[in-house]
């Protein structure tokens, strides 16, 4: 999948928050993908006709940019590309609820990509949220995800100490990452683009597709946990770390992990 990447490197169209933008970029980059960062509503729906999968994160949501992610959106959706939509915050505020509701309701997302706290919102249930960040609760996560994708009907990858990714049938668990990656603003955020990127060149089947997403990406992330000695050099070193993974690293680590169950 990674080689793929560098070879098409797919256009991916990136509606997205202002705090991490230049992360986002720079690490679809790293994966060997192409961004494009464009926001407005007068160029939203032909940016989106132009890419191979789009991002819609709402971060820093107003009322242009949810115009902008529900045209380009509906163009993903005529022109057959997938779409990923990264619910920061959702439980937050009502405004943010209400669009990401908006989202789902007119656009066929492909993935919700989201951490506990943002599915236990969408999901309508209990959840003590602290700002854009999980929060804490006593919910079932694993049950909470396949219920919800099951009803939605796409794909749900919430990312934990363990991350989860179902399709509402099938469950994959992966036991991957490092922690420093919770206190560095934009790892999940960059996370959306990069399963968008990987849908992007493998989109015939999702499930495994968005898994192994997340298997790189935390696998980078734990090589950049034992290069990196506080977070600032995180940053820099995560996206060093996309940029040099292979899929034989990928594959030699999960078969460790694999062994050690």
């Amino acid at each position: 999948m990674l080689n793929k990447i560098k070879q098409e490197n797919p256009l991916v169209h990136c509606i997205t928050n202002h705090v991490v933008s230049n992360f986002q970029a720079n690490g679809l980059l790293a994966i060997g993908a192409s961004p494009i960062m464009g926001e407005a509503p007068e160029e939203a729906a032909e940016l989106a006709a132009l890419s191979k999968a789009l991002s819609l994160n709402i971060g820093t949501l107003n009322a242009e940019s949810l115009k902008s992610m529900l045209l380009a959106g509906k163009t993903a959706n005529r022109i057959g590309i997938p779409v990923v939509l990264d619910p920061v915050g959702a439980g937050a505020s009502r405004f943010r609820l209400a669009a990401v509701h908006e989202i789902l309701d007119t656009v066929d997302v492909s993935v919700l990509r989201c951490n506990a706290g943002e599915l236990a919102a969408v999901s309508g249930k209990e959840w003590e949220s602290k700002g854009v960040d999980a929060g804490e609760g006593l919910l079932d996560i694993r049950e909470m995800a396949v219920s919800t994708a099951k009803n939605l009907g796409l794909i749900i990858a919430v990312t934990g100490k363990t991350d989860i990714v179902t399709d509402g049938e099938s469950v994959t668990e992966i036991p991957f990452g490092d922690p420093a990656m919770a206190f560095i603003t934009g790892t999940g955020c960059l996370l959306s683009s990069v399963t968008a990127a990987c849908l992007a060149i493998q989109p015939e089947n999702p499930m495994e597709t968005v898994s192994n997403a997340l298997r790189v990406y935390a696998i980078a992330g734990e090589q950049a946990g034992k290069l990196a000695a506080l977070p600032g050099d995180f940053h820099r070193t995560f996206i060093n770390c996309l940029a040099s993974i292979t899929d034989s690293e990928v594959s030699e680590r999960v078969t460790i992990q694999e062994g050690m169950l």
